[in-house]
């Protein structure tokens, strides 16, 4: 499946733990169909302490969230919005276009 979501785009959480949450996605991972969300599925990881004396460690991060829970945030009309794809001409250059299905606002 292909994801139509990009790296600073906003989105927002329809289900699991974080639903409503919105933020700002860090990275894809396409093949997994998965993205990381600033803020969003955030997990643990526990470090052992290395040598004798010195204290273990609890690091925080991000994990990746399925691409089907993620929905982007317009920056136009500011809602939750699907995306459209189409194809637009200009200079005799055909490239592919995202849209706003709500407002039909370009964006990027």
């Amino acid at each position: 499946m292909n994801i139509k979501i990009k790296v600073n785009d906003k989105v927002q959480v329809l289900s699991g733990k974080d639903k409503g949450k919105t933020g700002k996605v860090l990275q894809i991972l396409p093949g997994l169909n998965k993205a990381v969300v600033e803020g969003i599925n955030t997990m643990y990881k526990h470090i052992k302490s290395r040598k004798k004396g010195e204290k273990g460690q609890r690091v925080q991060f991000n994990g990746p969230v399925i691409g089907s829970n993620l929905m982007l945030v317009c920056p136009k009309c500011n809602k939750p919005s699907r995306l459209g794809v189409k194809i637009s001409e200009m200079a005799n250059k055909k490239t592919k276009v995202r849209f706003c299905k709500k407002c039909k606002e370009v964006i990027d």
